[in-house]
């Protein structure tokens, strides 16, 4: 399965790359902070050494200052990342069966 079709991967994948990269104050890299848990265990490799205390709390007050929509936008945001992972656990039991 091509892991970049999962819903939120628009999302996620330009987070863990700015993680990498050392960026972890983006919109994508605070949702992949706020998830770093889930994503591991189903095998994405985030580097932890570049995550944010609080990350739920860094990225309410970065929409908050960007936009005047921020509460409804951050739970969009937060679906999109719930949609993601779950998917993602789904694909990965999935591939451990197999």
């Amino acid at each position: 399965m091509n892991l970049t079709e999962l819903p939120g991967a628009e999302l996620i994948f330009p987070g863990l790359k700015d993680l990498h990269n050392g960026k972890a104050d983006t919109v994508g890299a605070l949702l992949v902070a706020i998830a770093s848990t889930r994503l591991t265990a189903a095998g994405l490799n985030v580097p932890k050494d570049h995550l944010v205390p609080e990350p739920e709390l860094a990225l309410y007050a970065r929409l908050q200052a960007e936009r005047d929509d921020a509460y409804p936008y951050y739970n969009a945001l937060l679906s999109s990342l719930n949609s993601f992972c779950n998917a993602l656990e789904l694909s990965y039991r999935y591939e451990q069966s197999q």
